[in-house]
């Protein structure tokens, strides 16, 4: 299945029906009178929340959606059909937003949630409508109301507890596939991962869901590498887990690279809780681990984690450290939703 995160797409809510003119006419009948039924209103355009879906790629190959109008009205005072709507089903996550890009018009965030994006148009009256005691005899309706046009973006952000950051060939994809039954793609190149990932992890009788993003290089809010575009994947996580290459050429720097990177993005990423962790343990001799972790130590102003997902080494100590820090965010959560305001007694 191929990864869409982001696409355009063109709407449409259906028009209204007209309404009728019509009188009714019988034999024997002496007086007939207007009989003209009204129009049937328009389809509207729903977006709704769905489960099993991570990805876009629906949109990818159809662009225009368009809502089916109203039917007329009809003589005998029968009223024409509705148009039936239509339901853009989307994984959770994803944004509505308008054309500009930026205006939020929905954030998808629970299954079963639903937005109506373009309403459609109401249907006219028939002449039976407007019967009065002066005027027995209509001979006007109205016509339906248009329907709403507009483009739209979609946008997905993965909704995951913690989330993967550091410079290609970090080790995130190892680690997410040593911790989860994800099955990235690894090899010992960089930018192995081009597109975002997910897992679920079981630590203790719990679990939570990571993620995992293409590497970030210097230089990636001005679009180097595959840029920054991936970082909205991991502006919903909870916690961030920062892998440094403990066998790069200095960790601290590494370190500062990439936290340079989510403060140019923005959005908060870089004021979120952090675990800083130095992987590839197993390939570093003693003098080496014990320079690297000094140099991690003063960029971040914190003592590393240190593992090795080939090993296994420090990998449970960090999954730990994570779920301290998502366990915190859920009960925090918790305690915000289920605060009610106290209802004192005015007289």
């Amino acid at each position: 299945m191929k990864f869409l995160d982001e696409t355009k797409i063109y709407i449409r809510s259906g028009n209204g029906g007209a309404g009728c003119v019509s009188f009714r006419r019988e034999k024997f009948i002496e007086f007939g009178g207007p009989d003209g039924g009204d129009g049937g209103r328009g389809g509207d355009v729903w977006v709704e929340c769905v489960d099993g879906l991570n990805t876009l790629i629906d949109y990818r190959y159809q662009q225009h959606f368009k809502a089916r109008s109203g039917v007329h009205g009809m003589g005998k005072n029968r009223t024409g059909a509705n148009g039936p709507d239509i339901v853009l089903k989307v994984p959770c996550g994803t944004q509505v937003l308008d054309e500009d890009g930026e205006t939020l018009i929905a954030d998808m965030t629970e299954v079963g949630q639903r937005y109506r994006l373009a309403k459609g148009g109401n249907g006219g009256f028939g002449n039976a409508y407007f019967t009065t005691s002066t005027n027995r005899a209509p001979r006007h309706a109205n016509p339906g109301q248009d329907g709403q046009e507009r483009w739209i973006w979609l946008r997905l952000k993965l909704i995951a507890d913690a989330g993967l950051v550091g410079l290609p060939n970090a080790g995130k994809s190892t680690f997410l596939a040593a911790v989860s039954a994800a099955k990235p793609k690894i090899a010992d190149y960089p930018f192995t991962t081009l597109h975002p990932g997910l897992g679920v992890v079981r630590m203790d009788g719990r679990e939570f869901v990571l993620a995992d993003i293409p590497g970030l290089i210097e230089g990636a809010h001005e679009g180097h590498g595959l840029g920054d575009r991936f970082l909205g994947h991991v502006e919903r996580c909870r916690v961030l887990l920062h892998l440094v290459d403990g066998t790069g050429e200095h960790a601290g720097q590494a370190y500062k690279t990439v936290r340079a990177e989510l403060a140019a993005y923005g959005n908060g990423l870089d004021e979120k809780p952090e675990v800083v962790v130095l992987s590839k343990a197993d390939a570093l001799d003693p003098d080496t681990l014990k320079e690297q972790t000094a140099r991690l130590k003063r960029a971040a102003k914190r003592t590393p984690l240190v593992l090795s997902s080939a090993s296994g080494l420090g990998v449970d100590k960090a999954l730990r450290a994570l779920l301290e820090v998502i366990s915190e965010a859920r009960r925090v959560e918790d305690e915000q939703l289920n605060a009610k305001p106290s209802e004192a007694w005015h007289p």
